[in-house]
């Protein structure tokens, strides 16, 4: 069956710095979390390959910028990293300027919109060592670094975002302890979390300062970038597995999309962590803050659903509520290499949601792809990487978005995560994602995998032929 997106449906790319630039230690570049982290263990990261490397883009954006010309899209999110435009002193680096301003003007001669992020997960070393997220004054940094940027670059970038992904770090470095410093404490996730949404409202805020003074394009727009699990449980729900869902999907979503919409946290959340003691370390003033964090639209990333039921346990190891435990839904389909189900439907059932809940704020899918390990073993006589299992994975999301635009979801393009394979945090290279493959024994040389044209021709097209009923 086919699917047809509308006209003005924009298709394009997803990257972040830290990802990408590598370059880590040239030109005034700080360092980062990762390189602390790399350089006390590089034995954590996949094939020891530590946060140095990305895939070269700071060599190679030009590059880099004309393959994605190439497949015809029209717009590409990437990050600005703190560490390269700021000093430790909170000033602007030069030379860490002129490469965004570089890559900002190479985007524009090839026709392509840039869309810019402040913060992808990579905190200044420095400001690590003095509390990161947990610390106030990070906070009040962070709005400084969103000050310099935006009267740095306002002129010339017209879609900025606060943050991508903000309930990563709260989750990988202080719940699950899976990132450094490998914390399992659920209050010190939540304070981080709590810490993050107010520097999302400050970020904001210098955003329309910055635009009431002129340093900012006057159709330039706001956003926050977040990845939303849509919550399942199991059919016949006992009333504590609906209630399971409702804080899940409060700490997980409406948590942003009530920030984001309506400058606030989702009251009933907040009630039941007072009633439970868990109420995040608020200082006067906080809700005026968050009345600053509306935005003008939303960035969706989505790889798989959140399956979940009452937990066993109403507590943790650490003695802390415990909300929910994970269902594992017979039915799934699953990607073994990153251990997520692939749940097409996922991204239709969100649009719905907005549409009903958020109906006022459009959203663009930010992020969607396929890591896939190995991919070397999937390879033709010609060398090119047959990937039919991403073009039916982007071919099935896209029917899905396609169907929600339909029903009446406002979504507005689509960018694929990792068009060039990037590392991926303590993964490295582990899971290849990429249109395009980046050859590692090569100086980084970029190859079209099979999947390349494939998009070049929804992109022209804006038809998706695939079945999803």
């Amino acid at each position: 069956m086919k699917y047809q997106l509308p006209k003005d449906f924009f298709l394009g790319a997803a990257m972040s710095g830290p990802q990408t630039e590598g370059a880590y230690n040239k030109d005034g570049r700080q360092r980062s979390i990762w390189d602390m982290w790399s350089d006390l263990s590089i034995s954590d990261f996949y094939n020891k390959v530590g946060s140095y490397v990305g895939n070269n883009f700071y060599e190679n954006y030009e590059e880099d910028i004309k393959l994605m010309k190439s497949l015809h899209l029209d717009s590409f999110r990437t990050s600005i990293q703190w560490t390269r435009l700021l000093d430790e002193n909170g000033k602007i680096n030069p030379l860490g300027a002129a490469f965004y301003h570089k890559v900002i003007a190479c985007a524009k001669d090839n026709q392509m919109e840039p869309f810019m992020n402040l913060y992808h997960f990579d905190m200044p070393e420095a400001l690590y060592l003095r509390g990161g997220w947990e610390n106030r004054e990070v906070v009040e940094a962070y709005a400084n670094y969103a000050r310099q940027a935006f009267r740095e670059f306002g002129r010339e970038i017209k879609y900025w975002f606060t943050f991508n992904e903000p309930i990563v770090e709260p989750d990988q470095r202080y719940r699950n302890g899976v990132w450094y410093p490998f914390i399992r404490d659920a209050r010190r996730g939540l304070n981080v979390q709590y810490n993050i949404s107010l520097a999302h409202c400050l970020g904001v805020e210098e955003f329309h300062r910055a635009k009431s003074k002129g340093f900012v394009r006057d159709d330039a727009k706001i956003g926050l970038i977040n990845c939303f699990a849509p919550p399942y449980t199991r059919e016949n729900p006992t009333p504590e597995d609906l209630e399971a869902l409702r804080m899940e999907d409060g700490i997980n979503n409406r948590w942003w999309l009530d920030l984001v919409t309506k400058g606030q946290l989702p009251e009933d959340v907040m009630n039941t962590l007072k009633d439970l003691g868990m109420t995040p370390d608020r200082r006067p003033g906080d809700e005026t803050i968050f009345q600053l964090g509306k935005v003008d639209w939303l960035g969706f990333n989505y790889y798989h659903p959140s399956r979940i039921q009452a937990p066993r346990e109403k507590t943790d190891e650490m003695g802390y509520p415990k909300f929910s435990d994970p269902y594992h839904w017979p039915e799934a389909k699953m990607n073994v290499y990153r251990g997520w189900e692939i749940y097409p439907k996922g991204i239709y059932d969100f649009g719905m949601k907005m549409k009903r809940e958020y109906p006022d704020l459009k959203f663009f899918v930010s992020e969607n792809g396929m890591g896939v390990e190995r991919e070397g073993r999937f390879r033709d006589k010609n060398g090119q990487i047959q990937d039919d299992y991403r073009i039916q994975f982007v071919s099935q999301h896209l029917a899905w978005i396609a169907k929600a635009i339909e029903d009446g979801a406002q979504c507005l393009g689509y960018h694929y995560w990792g068009l060039i394979d990037n590392w991926s945090w303590s993964n490295a290279f582990k899971n290849r994602y990429g249109f395009i493959e980046v050859d590692l024994m090569d100086n980084y040389k970029r190859h079209f995998k099979k999947s390349a044209s494939w998009f070049r021709e929804v992109v022209d097209s804006k038809a998706i032929d695939t079945n999803i009923e």
